[in-house]
């Protein structure tokens, strides 16, 4: 183990001391000692107090990834061991475990590591190069884990292909870790049944992040005429389906998610009343208003149009536009489920944008609930890039 120290220049690593797990490359004021990319070592604040221990990577914006708060723990197997079990402990108390985000990454301090656990399969994402050295010895402490409470995995596929790879200097890969297996695994959840495409699926498959936001639209949708946008592999319009909706229409641009979603539908007996659509959202949305659709609840649940701080502007336009467009297709007194999974949306801009569309088509919104991302996927204080998801219904109603 590398005896290297990283200090910290003064004033510096204030989301280090608000509880944050990031120490960026501007923030260092030096690093003494010998030490490879990946290797953990000691930090310091400027003058000396000792802050905890982590990772470093030199290719990375993020220099320093913590591990520990302790300066005297040893990142040993023991350690690590122990925050396996919390994470699965952690769960076991919060969620249904049949399908969950096993461990997601600085919110269960194991910075860069994320685990989904579908049914009897686990799909890993390594994000990090320092944590990619334990990768597979974190996959068997899981395995062990979870033996102990008789659950047998029956495989592990690796999904560690994201673009962030690339920013930590290291390769994208994907395959299986261990003994090959069907990666087509079927999964239930809200008392709707999915097959999700492990291998060649969005990320790691399936969106477990919007569990308990999907059951809670099933309530709105009973007897409902139903639009749900960015359907991806049907999940939303699978729930208002499943609740009783009249009829549903799933619409996304990816002609393999709407023939994922259609496989879906068979699987729940519900092709007659849930149909699904291959077309781009802000293209529909107005062709649907020329026509003199109407809808009682609209969903719109889109990918993050912004991934930077850069591109937030024209994210709010994207946002704002089928905001707008989805309130003009409600009926008066119908219910939009609306939501941003970009880190960079805030809150209070999210807020604003929704609030800003309904003003520009002289809607009213009296707000139902607003919820974030399944306990699964924890929100740590201070570690902002772990709250990402912000969902809200409202009801709409024309001004009176």
């Amino acid at each position: 183990m590398s005896m290297a120290v990283a200090t910290l220049k003064k004033g510096e690593g204030r989301t280090l001391k608000a509880g944050g797990a990031w120490i960026f490359d501007n923030e260092i004021a030096s690093v003494l000692g010998s030490f490879e990319d990946g290797d953990i070592v000691l930090v310091r604040d400027f003058d000396g107090y000792p802050m905890g221990r982590g990772f470093i990577n030199r290719k990375s914006k993020i220099r320093i990834r913590m591990m520990t708060r302790n300066c005297d723990q040893e990142i040993d197997d023991a350690f690590l061991m122990m925050r396996v079990r919390d994470a699965w402990e952690y769960r076991k108390k919060v969620t249904d475990t049949g399908s969950c985000r096993l461990i997601f990454g600085e919110a269960d301090f194991l910075p860069g590591f994320v685990v989904d656990k579908f049914s009897d399969v686990l799909v890993v994402q390594s994000l990090a190069l320092g944590i990619d050295r334990f990768k597979e010895k974190l996959v068997n402490m899981i395995r062990q884990v979870l033996a102990e409470d008789g659950i047998k995995i029956r495989g592990v596929y690796e999904r560690s292909d994201a673009k962030v790879r690339s920013q930590e200097g290291m390769e994208r890969v994907k395959g299986f870790i261990g003994e090959p297996f069907d990666t087509l695994v079927e999964i239930e959840e809200n008392g709707v049944k999915y097959q999700v495409d492990v291998e060649d699926g969005q990320k790691t498959g399936f969106f477990l992040d919007q569990k308990y936001n999907r059951r809670a639209i099933q309530k709105l949708c009973r007897g409902a005429k139903v639009l749900d946008c960015f359907t991806h592999t049907g999940s939303f319009a699978l729930n208002a389906g499943v609740a009783g909706a009249e009829s549903v229409l799933g619409v996304d641009a990816s002609q393999l998610g709407v023939r994922q979603a259609e496989e879906n539908a068979k699987l729940n007996n519900l092709s007659d009343r849930v149909k699904f659509l291959c077309a781009d959202v802000f293209e529909l949305l107005p062709e649907l208003e020329k026509k003199g659709e109407k809808f009682d609840v609209i969903i719109l649940d889109p990918p993050a149009f912004t991934k930077s701080r850069s591109s937030v502007k024209n994210a709010v336009k994207g946002y704002r536009e089928i905001n707008l467009r989805a309130m003009k297709l409600l009926k008066d007194g119908g219910y939009l489920a609306t939501c941003s999974c970009s880190h960079f949306m805030t809150y209070e801009l999210f807020t604003q944008t929704i609030g800003q569309a309904a003003h520009n088509v002289h809607k009213r919104l009296r707000q139902v609930e607003y919820r974030t991302q399944a306990p699964d996927h924890p929100i740590l204080w201070a570690a902002d890039e772990s709250y990402y998801l912000k969902f809200y219904i409202f009801q709409v109603c024309s001004e009176k």
